[in-house]
């Protein structure tokens, strides 16, 4: 599984033989420059929602409820998940948490949405938390998320994306449930893994943690070519004669 954001990304992603691709609030980041994820709104998310759906045309679609469209209200919870649905057509939702979000989980799954959940570093609870570091590193969260991961697959949720937890610990909770686990920061031992795009094509480059690994270095690359677009343009050498009318 990968990020996008938009139509034409999503359209080479899903060509390209992904498996899903996850809308993510952390459009929030890489699309419009927030430091977290908490700023983007249901409106922003189900406009970046349907530009992916429109892309694609094998891919899962999931996408991610944004900060305050689900947590402490299940009426509220379940009217952003209809909302999402029908107005981009994705596949699937995605939220964070576990017991606490337990009512918002049951009452969208009794609707027939279904829900990829998300356990261990939960960005939107990045107040609550203070740091991006490594999650349930210790008995008692690793326990708790351990129970939190047996609630959401026993609510229905099809599936569940562990972020920055210790590796065994992810593979413990692989084992336990029968549900597919998806790892960012989660070791191998996993039944798949999701990037942000733009983390892994080398577009952002203030991002790089441990579990990140780079396929490009597309910053360069676009650099170099704006470069070069404007010396060819100060230079009145582009349009050439084969490239006007």
């Amino acid at each position: 599984m990968l990020t996008s954001y938009d139509y034409s990304m999503a359209q080479i992603v899903d060509k390209s033989g992904i498996d899903a691709i996850l809308v993510g609030d952390s459009a929030s980041n890489v699309m419009a420059g927030w430091q977290t994820t908490l700023p983007i709104t249901l409106d922003q998310m189900i406009y970046h929602g349907a530009s992916v759906v429109r892309a694609v045309k094998r891919a899962l679609v999931v996408i991610d409820l944004p900060f305050g469209s689900y947590q402490g209200n299940s009426k509220e919870a379940l009217n952003s998940a209809i909302r999402t649905m029908k107005e981009t057509g994705a596949d699937a939702i995605k939220i964070e948490g576990g017991e606490e979000i337990l009512d918002s989980v049951n009452r969208i799954l009794s609707a027939g949405i279904p829900i990829m959940g998300h356990l261990g570093l939960t960005p939107q609870s990045i107040h609550k938390f203070g740091t991006y570091t490594v999650r349930a590193k210790e008995e008692a969260e690793a326990q708790k998320l351990i129970r939190d991961a047996h609630l959401l697959e026993e609510a229905g949720c099809f599936s569940i994306v562990l972020e920055k937890i210790p590796a065994a610990l992810a593979a413990r909770v692989a084992s336990e449930v029968k549900i597919p686990i998806i790892g960012i920061g989660a070791g191998h031992d996993v039944d798949g893994q999701v990037l942000v795009l733009h983390d892994m094509l080398g577009i952002t480059n203030e991002f790089t943690p441990r579990f990140l690994r780079h396929y490009a270095h597309l910053s360069e690359d676009i650099s170099m070519a704006v470069e070069n677009y404007v010396r060819d343009v100060k230079n009145v050498s582009f349009p050439n004669d084969k490239e006007q009318y």
